[in-house]
């Protein structure tokens, strides 16, 4: 198996059937049957596991996983990576903010990396439309905090695509503690602590209607990040 694409699901009904059908599309004329995609519904309390399934019932490599209760993110890609059987393993989020064509970029771009991680923030990255002043302030103050607390050098660490060589994600799988939105920080930081290279590469993100995350999640991530550091 030559790539698995894990999409983790919480509450997506409206979204997911078209990242579903662009993502299946596009890597089925890359690799034939040679790729998986893995999709994690997590407590969602609509349509989402029924619609993935509607989808997947006549494709074999298009795997659901339902988690009934609360996983977060964060838990949702453990147990994708846990099912994961690709030589290269990475996520995206349900919503096609990353479309397949930048995701098959990350993986053009590995290369000799033990991970590669999408950016929105590098040049050559492109948003589209650009978004909003307390959307765009809330991220730069997350990314001071990242660079504070944990010398971490990467300019995005929340973008929802990354890809990494299939041992580095069983080990982030058996290893990754935080399960909400300070998970990506908690692999980019154990993959630092465990001296794996991973490159940070531009791509062109579309902000899609149908965001989650609030003002009191960007505050909440913070407070969370401190008390990782803390513990870590």
């Amino acid at each position: 198996m030559e790539l698995s694409i894990i999409i983790p699901a919480y509450n997506e009904e409206k979204r997911i059937l078209k990242t579903l059908e662009d993502y299946y599309s596009f890597f089925k004329k890359k690799f034939g049957n040679n790729f998986e995609i893995i999709i994690v519904p997590n407590n969602s309390k609509d349509k989402t596991f029924e619609v993935a399934s509607k989808f997947s019932k006549d494709k074999k490599n298009i795997i659901i996983y339902n988690i009934s209760n609360y996983s977060g993110k964060g838990g949702a890609v453990i147990k994708g990576f846990e099912l994961a059987n690709g030589k290269l393993i990475g996520f995206v989020d349900a919503d096609n903010s990353t479309n397949p064509e930048n995701f098959f970029k990350l993986y053009n771009n590995i290369l000799g990396y033990d991970g590669i991680i999408a950016s929105r923030k590098i040049k050559g990255s492109i948003i589209n439309p650009k978004r909003r002043f307390l959307q765009t302030l809330s991220s730069f103050i997350f990314n001071k905090s990242v660079k504070i607390l944990f010398n971490l050098n990467y300019y995005d660490t929340q973008c929802g695509a990354k890809l990494f060589k299939k041992n580095v994600a069983k080990f982030l799988a058996e290893n990754i503690t935080e399960k909400g939105w300070g998970f990506d920080v908690d692999i980019l930081n154990l993959c630092k602590k465990n001296n794996l290279k991973i490159i940070e590469y531009p791509i062109f993100w579309k902000d899609c209607e149908g965001s989650k995350l609030t003002t009191f999640d960007g505050i909440n991530s913070i407070i969370r990040l401190i008390a990782y550091r803390m513990k870590n």
